[in-house]
């Protein structure tokens, strides 16, 4: 388990930016944290960091998923905001199917309504806690 502070919105991106680097198509990265921690501006840092125009990276809270292109793999951002905890929220995205891509990496804001879920992907749970002004302490734990 990895834990960092970020100061500013520039430290998120820039941390997005670096995490990017660590990652392999098949990985699911599961992002933690309450409304304007910063979870789509770390997704926006990562997309930068794999060489996406950050301007085309929007949160997919109505749309549920975005898929970005990249040249060393796809990119699955999924927003669970909108959708019960309740339900078969991996169902109505079609994670199953999502998360059986090998040449892409998923990105998942609003994870914790998914519960527990068990993947055989990498995958590394993101929290990520502040908000405002606040810095952010951003806890990683990494899944084989």
């Amino acid at each position: 388990m990895s834990i960092q502070t970020l100061t500013t919105p520039e430290d998120t991106f820039a941390f997005g930016e670096k995490f990017a680097d660590q990652l392999a198509a098949g990985d699911i990265v599961l992002l933690i944290g309450g409304l304007g921690a910063g979870k789509t501006l770390f997704t926006k840092g990562v997309m930068s960091g794999l060489g996406y125009d950050v301007d085309e990276v929007t949160s997919p809270s109505f749309s549920l998923v975005n898929l970005y292109k990249t040249e060393r793999f796809d990119v699955y951002h999924i927003d669970l905001w909108r959708l019960d905890k309740g339900g078969d929220i991996a169902g109505a995205v079609g994670l199953d199917e999502i998360s059986g891509d090998g040449n892409a990496v998923t990105l998942i804001e609003w994870a914790d309504r998914l519960g527990d879920l068990n993947f055989t992907n990498r995958t590394f749970t993101i929290s990520i806690s502040g908000d405002g002004d606040d810095a952010r302490t951003v806890t990683i734990e990494q899944k084989s």
